[in-house]
């Protein structure tokens, strides 16, 4: 233990002879190089810095300038047309240089001048370049000029090898649309979900706010677009996340899942050791900047990657009237739950990160550990998982000093959590699918006392080998976990690998000292509340109906061959299912990012459209395969460009919200925002987006394959549902809702997705004379050309 080692760096006593200073070497070494692991990070941070600072140049590219510059004057020509004699004139030591030093030196301060003016027009000229989404609604495999000369620029200007953050500077703000095309598509949005007399009511309440109130609050956005990077995010992250006093177990938080079929050991301990050896790896690229900016794909443009720097070593704090996120630059351990006990583990010894085989070593000392819990601490988590007052009440009267807060320290600085449940989870046993909904149950929520739901993310390690994650959702969306845990699984496998035995490979070390105890004292009073706070969090538990299952039959491969959106196939199938299910239409969220701007999160994408209601409504009232073909085709278009508007800053609902936040902080009332907020998302979407495809080999490998994740339903008498494409062959679903919703239940709805994505894909696949006709086509003109 680290901090064991410097408290007996060196001891001393004082004797009538004098001090008697005794110095331990070995405790000395590993403050050096513990120091020296930190110095090591200052200096990389530093260096990135200044390489994100110049990007899209280099800094070698000033030594080139000023060479150019100096050579340039060599041949006596003045390439600064007098500004390095006025420059000359004006050094503050020019008395004490000579001539040829001063001009040395103001042909450098000129050349360093120039430089920094070069950079900063490359990075306007690439922040313009960036603002072009013109390439977004063009139809796919058609490219206009106009797009490709553009792509061409943006390679230019985008230089060679960028950091992680390099793109940050140059990335264009989110714009704010304009009032009256806002509630424009707000009203089409709402159109096929309300009556003639509704319909007009909101027009009336539309056109009122958009002549009156809405110009006053746009012109209060537009200063803070033009003073704020995103006039969006930090008001969505502080009125949607964490002004929120409600639970954030289920209601916010999200999980991830392992492989569907595989589990590459049964060894609890092995499976930890690689698992929490790879989050430490890819820790170090990011502190490094080592990974490659996210793009989108197939194409070279920059998607924001602020969201990253919150991965690790954050922490939400409880508050009475709002939460609060808390961000520390390093930690060296993480905090470990196990029966009821929380462990201090040590990931780096010596300032070297632990082996994946020492950590197991370490893992199995806390699973081998009979003491029992201390009294109260056992469920002390479920803290974290009720409603949020009482949790900040709770915290600053019995955590705000002695024994109670430096352990409630140590686990709100930790890189991350880490559970060790007594539980085997998995798509297992003699109920495969029911069992792949427990472990979905299991990581959203748990036993509601055994992950600490206010870290950044807790990483789940089961009995049998499998593991999952649970994350917080305010400081990061689901990519961004999504990215990591695609990084951790494949090289967990892939990479670091089990021996033989299903151990990690390398060799133990008997002198790495055991995980400690956390120590706790906690008062009766406290323990009442950590029962109030758990029988919330357990009622919430209990309510959930989760259906988690995978669709092998066939995937975005077959889409394709339709010649169809894969998100917008999905997404019209699930109107047509929830229409099956209910009767009716509702309002539809589907979760989509804004990261082509900076510090950009997400939007909304309204799914539930005329063009869909209109192709549900024909196709169940037996209208022809050709109405229904041209209907599906209208409305897949209609989603496209939903989805592309609110990637490129045209959305809805995140401009309706500000307007609304800024109504507030005005103290005016708008009966026209008011209801567009009171609206009910029943039908709540997401895509998980596989980023890293390179790192998964579905046709040699094609069991290990992820299942992505989900998260709890949005309304009361709702469902939510998370859905990840996986190569060319499946579509993996997650479906929520609650038990206590008589209309609701998560096992139907799944049969009505299943049945409305086969009936698609019936419907929209060429017949088999059409495909006769262009076989017979291509052989005629393959004939021809020989």
């Amino acid at each position: 233990m680290a901090e064991a080692h410097q408290a007996v760096a060196f001891q001393f006593t004082i004797t009538p002879e004098g001090i008697d200073l005794q110095l331990s070497h070995q405790a000395l070494r590993q403050v050096y190089l513990s120091g020296l692991r930190s110095w090591k990070k200052r200096v990389t941070r530093l260096k990135n810095s200044v390489i994100t600072g110049v990007y899209p140049a280099s800094p070698s590219s000033w030594l080139f300038v000023v060479i150019a510059i100096l050579a340039t004057m060599y041949t006596r020509s003045d390439p600064s047309m007098g500004l390095i004699a006025k420059i000359q004139e004006h050094l503050p030591v020019s008395d004490s240089l000579s001539v040829q030093c001063r001009t040395m030196v103001s042909a450098v301060l000129f050349s360093t001048l120039l430089w920094f003016s070069l950079i900063f027009t490359m990075r306007l000229c690439l922040k313009q370049l960036l603002s072009y989404h013109g390439w977004m609604f063009e139809q796919h495999g058609k490219v206009s000029n106009t797009t490709k000369i553009w792509a061409a620029m943006v390679r230019i200007f985008s230089g060679r090898q960028p950091l992680l953050y390099s793109y940050q500077g140059s990335l264009p703000n989110l714009p704010v649309p304009a009032v009256k095309d806002t509630v424009k598509r707000y009203l089409e949005s709402v159109r096929p979900l309300m009556n003639d007399s509704e319909y007009e009511r909101m027009t009336e309440l539309a056109r009122e706010f958009e002549s009156s109130l809405g110009n006053r609050l746009q012109w209060y956005l537009k200063l803070k677009a033009l003073w704020a990077s995103n006039y969006v995010s930090d008001w969505w992250e502080e009125y949607v996340y964490l002004r929120g006093r409600g639970p954030i177990m289920i209601n916010s938080n999200y999980y991830g899942m392992d492989f569907l079929y595989v589990t590459p050991t049964p060894i609890q301990a092995a499976r930890a050791g690689n698992t929490l050896h790879a989050c430490l790896l890819y820790r170090r690229k990011l502190n490094r900047e080592e990974i490659k900016p996210s793009r989108v794909p197939g194409l070279n443009i920059p998607l924001c990657a602020a969201q990253c720097e919150r991965i690790f070593n954050t922490t939400r704090i409880p508050g009475e009237e709002t939460d609060s996120l808390m961000h520390w630059q390093d930690s060296e351990y993480v905090v470990v739950f196990h029966r009821g006990r929380y462990f201090r583990l040590w990931l780096y010894n010596a300032g070297r990160l632990l082996s994946p085989r020492e950590i197991e070593q370490q893992i199995q000392r806390i699973l081998d550990d009979p003491s029992p819990p201390a009294s109260g601490e056992a469920k002390l988590a479920a803290l974290t998982a009720g409603e949020r007052i009482p949790w900040a009440q709770t915290r600053k009267e019995f955590f705000g000093s002695g024994v109670n807060k430096r352990s409630l320290d140590c686990i709100e600085k930790a890189a991350f959590f880490v559970t060790l449940d007594d539980d085997e989870q998995g798509m297992m046993g003699d109920d495969p699918a029911g069992n792949l909904d427990r472990y979905a149950k299991s990581l959203l929520h748990g036993k509601c006392y055994d992950r600490w739901f206010d870290k950044s993310f807790t990483v789940v390690l089961y009995k049998n080998g499998k593991n999952g994650l649970n994350a917080e959702h305010s400081w990061a969306d689901a990519p961004i976990m999504a990215h990591l845990w695609e990084y951790v699984m494949t090289t967990d496998c892939f990479q670091l690998g089990y021996n033989e035995e299903g151990h990690c490979k390398g060799d133990v070390a008997p002198t790495l000292p055991p995980p400690s105890r956390l120590t706790w004292d906690i008062p009766a009073q406290c323990q009442e509340r950590v029962q109030r706070s758990l029988a919330v969090a357990q009622a919430l538990a209990d309510d959930l109906d989760f259906h988690v299952f995978p669709i092998q039959e066939f995937g975005k491969g077959a889409i394709k061959k339709c010649k169809i959106s894969p998100d917008a196939f999905i997404q019209i199938a699930l109107q047509l299912a929830y229409y099956r299910n209910r009767g009716t239409f509702s309002l539809t969220y589907e979760a989509s990012m804004t990261r082509l701007f900076r510090e950009g999160r997400t939007e909304t994408v309204r799914s539930c459209t005329s063009e869909s209601c209109a192709f549900v409504r024909a196709l169940e009232g037996g209208e022809s395969k050709e109405v229904c073909r041209r209907l599906f085709r209208t409305a897949s278009e209609k989603h496209q460009q939903l989805y592309r508007m609110a990637m490129t800053g045209g959305g809805i609902d995140r401009h309706l919200f500000c307007l609304y936040i800024v109504s507030k902080y005005l103290g005016e009332e708008s009966p026209f925002l008011k209801e567009v907020l009171s609206d009910t998302w029943r039908l709540s979407t997401s895509q998980t987006p596989l980023q890293q495809v390179e790192l998964f080999d579905f046709v040699n490998h094609p069991d290990y394959t992820t299942c992505g994740g989900g998260f709890g339903p949005v309304a009361d008498d709702g469902y939510g549902v998370s859905y990840i494409i996986i190569g060319e062959n499946m579509i993996n679903f997650h479906i929520s809702c609650k038990h206590s919703c008589p209309q609701t239940d998560a096992h139907k709805f799944g049969a009505y997705i299943k049945k409305a994505l086969v009936d698609l894909l019936e419907l929209m696949s060429p017949d088999k004379q059409e495909v006769s006709k262009t076989e017979q086509n291509h052989s005629k003109n393959s004939k021809k050309q020989l």
